[in-house]
């Protein structure tokens, strides 16, 4: 069996990404009491006709049983069961703007006195345990729909067991850092093509920035020196049961040296890791190397598409 937890904070998308998975043949059930679900896998196993769950746990579960989940967790990981735990996070501010501008409730206001900020807040105090367990971590503060749905179907659907999913992330740091970043590599300090206003309009994945790039051996310094961490330090990843690791390289706009930078250090280790995904978040790319085709994303806001997710 295939055992899918989508938990996170209220507005991130957890109901679009269960539906994802729902129409790739998953049996989904949202918001599904925390106790039950021993017995829920209990008897799909007997069953043997149901191989894929997803289900959505989360704040709304009552106290006592979030607390109990990670033990339950635990329970289900020594089992032949491929467990994966998938954790969805927004910036709190971002979530402000959504409950705004949709006029939903937050699911910790009904009943209380608690304002939306405090509702918020004490949600993500309440998850911490379960954030701090998941394999997957994925930040929709800048997802749309339908990359969330992609990512979901492209990462976790299509994730085997005993494979590492490695996905260089280009960023631009007056953007903030990637919250769902495991390893962050800061490549500021090398040459700016920026400032060189006929290069400017290009991006580092343009023959002219990566011939700028290329005429600084500082540039390819730092590229073989992290990858040399990565190729020492990867394997020790895996062997730990990790599923999934993104590295997240970023400059001041996230445009030329971070992109050229993930797109070397991709192509040299994707013939040893497999299928390497790339995504240049300020670029709006999101591809997978020696895949298809690199294709646009749709960078609007999922509150700016939909109303009521949860």
């Amino acid at each position: 069996m295939q055992l899918v937890i989508i938990s996170g904070r209220s507005g991130s998308g957890k109901s679009i990404a269960l539906q994802a998975l729902e129409d790739i043949g998953y049996y989904a059930i949202d918001n599904l009491p925390a106790m039950l679900l021993g017995s829920l896998v209990d008897e799909l196993c007997e069953e043997g006709g149901r191989t894929h769950l997803a289900v959505s746990i989360d704040a709304r579960n009552l106290p006592a049983a979030l607390e109990r989940l990670p033990v339950l967790l635990d329970e289900l990981r020594q089992r032949p069961i491929d467990c994966q735990v998938i954790y969805l996070t927004t910036d709190a501010r971002i979530l402000l703007e959504r409950y705004s501008a949709t006029r939903r409730r937050h699911p910790l206001t009904r009943g209380s006195h608690m304002t939306l900020e405090e509702a918020i807040t004490k949600e993500e105090e309440t998850l911490n345990e379960i954030r701090d367990l998941a394999d997957l971590l994925i930040d929709t503060s800048r997802l749309s729909v339908h990359d969330l749905r992609r990512r979901i179907t492209d990462q976790v659907a299509h994730q085997r067991k005993d494979q590492l999913t490695l996905t260089f992330e280009s960023f631009g740091y007056k953007r903030g850092v990637p919250m769902d970043a495991d390893l962050v590599f800061d490549v500021r300090c090398l040459p700016n093509p920026y400032w060189d206003p006929t290069l400017r309009p290009h991006t580092g994945r343009d023959a002219t920035i990566v011939a700028f790039l290329r005429g600084y051996p500082i540039v390819d310094d730092m590229t073989r020196d992290i990858q040399t961490l990565l190729e020492r330090w990867l394997p020790a990843y895996q062997n730990s049961q990790r599923s999934y690791m993104t590295v997240a390289i970023g400059c001041t706009g996230g445009q030329h040296r971070s992109v050229y930078v993930a797109e070397q250090l991709a192509q040299a280790l994707a013939p040893q890791i497999g299928d390497v995904q790339l995504r240049h978040r300020e670029l709006g790319l999101q591809y997978t190397l020696g895949g298809s085709q690199a294709a646009p994303l749709d960078i609007a806001t999922i509150a700016e598409q939909t109303s009521g997710v949860s």
